[in-house]
């Protein structure tokens, strides 16, 4: 009988345990000495070059986050897991407790805001138009009767469709798996135009073929937050991931880094994304907070 009742403390104990954690991260990651990383595989943010390789923007700075949360948990060695997410299936990854922390390129607004906790914003996207350079697509007016790509899982025809410039177009919408599955219906001409966030664009043309065949034209379509993602309710990781990137932003390493990413040339091709910090994103540095979408105006 004792060892029946011990057996049943030693379970409640466990579960208390991981009840506990799944809302203390920290624990969590100063227990098992790791920590999986959520990472896109084709974003202008960060991507992957195979072989279980992760890189770009936000992934190096969602590294040192990370090294700056083991330094403060006085761990030796924190092993990373590199958790590849998509569009649809990041938020529920982020839920579960199977990924920690996600570094993509997750817009910061109010409807996710019921699911999961936001980090500081790091980069400030605009939603643009990209299209074939001879396609004589130069804006929003020029969409009429097109077939649009975007990718599944995200809400950039959406945001189209509420524009008050897109009143009486009518177009065709076609869905990719993820951002490089879109802009090949771009490349072989089975869509006009990918509308999608202007640094994903950016990245996905100067890694084609022939990126002189691309543009990104038109207005902007929507100015969106993007942020690192994290479970609710864990105020002290969120302290903690917050703290290391206003410490990036204050020493400039992540001016360093965007430079690194986005004017130098980059991996696999050796290209140049070429897309200058914007004045948004500076401002978002500059007074660094976790404000949803709806708190920007386009202007």
């Amino acid at each position: 009988m004792k060892k029946h009742l011990l057996a049943i403390a030693v379970t409640a104990l466990a579960a208390g345990s991981a009840f506990a954690q799944a809302n203390d991260t920290l624990a969590k990651i100063k227990s098992s000495g790791a920590v999986t990383l959520g990472v896109r595989e084709s974003s202008g943010l960060g991507y992957t070059l195979g072989n279980g390789k992760y890189v770009g923007f936000h992934t190096e700075m969602g590294e040192r986050v990370l090294a700056d949360i083991q330094k403060q948990l006085g761990l030796s060695k924190l092993e990373i897991k590199y958790q590849p997410v998509t569009s649809q299936n990041r938020i529920p990854l982020v839920t579960n407790g199977t990924v920690d922390i996600e570094c993509g390129s997750t817009t910061n607004n109010l409807a996710r805001q019921k699911e999961v906790a936001f980090a500081v914003t790091t980069y400030v996207e605009e939603v643009r138009i990209a299209t074939k350079a001879n396609s004589g697509i130069t804006g929003i007016k020029d969409l009429n009767g097109k077939t649009l790509v975007t990718t599944t899982g995200t809400t950039s025809v959406q945001t189209l469709r509420k524009n008050k410039r897109a009143d009486g177009l009518t177009f065709k919408e076609v869905m990719g798996k993820d951002h490089a599955d879109s802009f090949l219906m771009l490349e072989t001409g089975r869509a006009d135009a990918f509308i999608m966030d202007g640094s994903i664009l950016a990245a996905n043309i100067s890694k084609s073929k022939a990126p002189a065949d691309y543009k990104i034209v038109g207005e902007t379509l929507s100015v969106e937050p993007i942020a690192c993602m994290l479970r609710k309710d864990d105020p002290a990781f969120k302290k903690a991931v917050d703290d290391s990137i206003k410490r990036q932003i204050a020493d400039g390493s992540l001016a360093k880094l965007y430079d690194k990413w986005f004017l130098q040339p980059i991996p696999p091709a050796n290209v140049k994304v070429g897309l200058p910090l914007s004045d948004a994103t500076k401002e978002a540095w500059a007074h660094p907070n976790d404000k949803p979408m709806e708190s920007y105006e386009v202007k």
